[in-house]
């Protein structure tokens, strides 16, 4: 994959984001559309490798439309100027924990530049108050698999001020029962986009966070009865 010629297109859409530019080089985009979905098919076999539950997935369960929802934004600039894919058992409307790969020119971007993050976002109540009681009852497990992640950082800016009612405060895993979301980060930066070992590295960091994910889906499964 032509990584650098998707580096340039965002950045170039970053700085003209309206529809009249995007129909002249919409021929372009397609071209570094399709060569982005060739990447992720090996991606999705590249995890499978590893964890079973995300084979046999389809491009359409995997990745994103590059135009925005502006309905109920006050930005009304139509287009994503990212491309990204997020793989997980069942496809990206599932639910589950996964695996998500974002590319975006660093600057005022969705979430600021290149980055791997692994869990889950915006979980359902029922899955995010499973997630919650696996934390307070099994922490111990939940800190081994964030530190197995390499790289990774657990994100805590969404958590809530105080711990959620039905907790106690005093539990020695209190803070990250206030996460609304429970997903750990590792930025990327341009000269990574653009190693040629790029895949493997990603199929790599993924698998050290096999157990975070399967931590949290099996507290997402235990909600469907699943377990």
């Amino acid at each position: 994959m032509e990584m650098q010629k998707i580096i340039n297109f965002l950045t170039e859409l970053q700085q003209h984001n309206y529809r009249e530019w995007f129909h002249a080089h919409k021929a372009e985009y397609k071209d570094l559309e399709e060569e982005f979905h060739v990447f992720v098919e090996q991606l999705i076999l590249g995890i499978a490798s590893f964890d079973p539950t995300v084979k046999n997935l389809s491009i359409k369960d995997c990745t994103y439309r590059i135009y925005r929802d502006t309905r109920f934004s006050k930005d009304k600039t139509p287009y994503k100027t990212h491309i990204g894919t997020y793989i997980c058992p069942g496809g990206k409307k599932s639910g589950n924990a996964g695996y998500y790969f974002h590319i975006e020119p660093q600057g005022e971007g969705l979430l600021g530049g290149n980055l791997l993050s692994t869990g889950i976002y915006m979980p359902d109540k029922l899955a995010l108050q499973s997630i919650r009681e696996d934390i307070a009852y099994k922490g111990e497990e939940f800190l081994s698999a964030v530190k197995k992640a390499k790289g990774f950082q657990l994100d805590m800016s969404n958590s809530l001020s105080r711990v959620p009612v039905g907790f106690n405060a005093d539990n020695p895993y209190s803070e990250y029962l206030k996460l609304k979301d429970v997903y750990m980060i590792k930025m990327l930066d341009n000269q990574s986009l653009l190693s040629p070992d790029l895949l493997e590295n990603i199929v790599e960091d993924f698998k050290s966070t096999l157990s975070f994910n399967n931590f949290l889906n099996r507290a997402v499964a235990f909600t469907r009865g699943e377990e």
